[in-house]
């Protein structure tokens, strides 16, 4: 698959809310989450634009470089400042950025707290990493934000770029076909989600709780916020104490 496979700029009816830049060297590992389920519903009906960018297109010569060997000797090329510089100015002619975002494990770990805030913005620019990182320039003078999806390293910013579309567009007003789902997901109020249950009543001997089935709502919000309440203490109580 080439980059041009992928779902960027696809024409929309309307104004989207959001829009995301991904400048990549591999854009085609983003390729799949882009193009499917949720991701794709946003796109489709016109509420996230994405906009996935080869970074080779802004190479220091034919050949393609985009990284060199660090200066002061190490393993690991680091990706060079000139073709990351040349394309953020280039997106930028477009249009200004409200947050300018490098995937890098020494970032701010991601949070729903920061889902929900990235995605009231209007256009955010994705700078995915690769070999030892980039250059430490860019981070200080373009990077407005940094961001890590978890305390390990992966091959490549793609997969945490991904990552990040996905819970952020998941929450834009519209793509959901149920707009209070994504309110009552893990995290939302500090809490992990409650059990689910659905059909039949009794699998193996396996039944439903027989609050859910009373047909009383009250009761039953009542018993996934203890459930909620409960679940949280037990496997995350670090967000008891937040």
């Amino acid at each position: 698959m080439t980059p041009q496979d992928l779902p960027a700029e696809r024409p929309v009816d309307r104004q989207p809310l959001l829009h995301i830049d991904i400048l990549s060297v591999l854009p085609e590992l983003l390729a799949s989450p882009l193009s499917h389920s949720i991701m794709k519903r946003a796109q489709d009906k016109g509420l996230l634009t994405v906009g996935v960018h080869h970074l080779r297109q802004w190479a220091v010569n034919e050949y393609g470089q985009v990284d060199d060997y660090q200066y002061g000797g190490g393993a690991g090329m680091v990706m060079m400042c000139e073709p990351l510089a040349r394309a953020i100015d280039s997106l930028q002619e477009q249009a200004a950025y409200d947050e300018i975002i490098y995937l890098t494990p020494d970032g701010s770990t991601l949070n729903q707290k920061t889902a929900n805030s990235l995605s009231l913005k209007g256009r955010l620019l994705l700078i995915c990493g690769h070999y030892k990182g980039i250059d430490q320039r860019i981070r200080d003078h373009y990077v407005t934000r940094e961001i890590s999806i978890g305390d390990y390293v992966l091959s490549g910013g793609e997969l945490a770029a991904a990552v990040l579309v996905d819970a952020i567009g998941r929450l834009l007003p519209g793509v959901l076909n149920d707009e209070t789902s994504a309110l009552t997901d893990s995290f939302q109020d500090d809490l992990l989600a409650p059990p689910v249950y659905t059909r039949p009543v009794d699998f193996r001997g396996w039944k439903v709780p027989d609050i859910l089935l009373s047909g009383d709502p009250k009761k039953v919000d009542e018993w996934r916020y203890e459930q909620a309440l409960q679940r949280t203490a037990e496997r995350r109580p670090d967000l008891m104490k937040e």
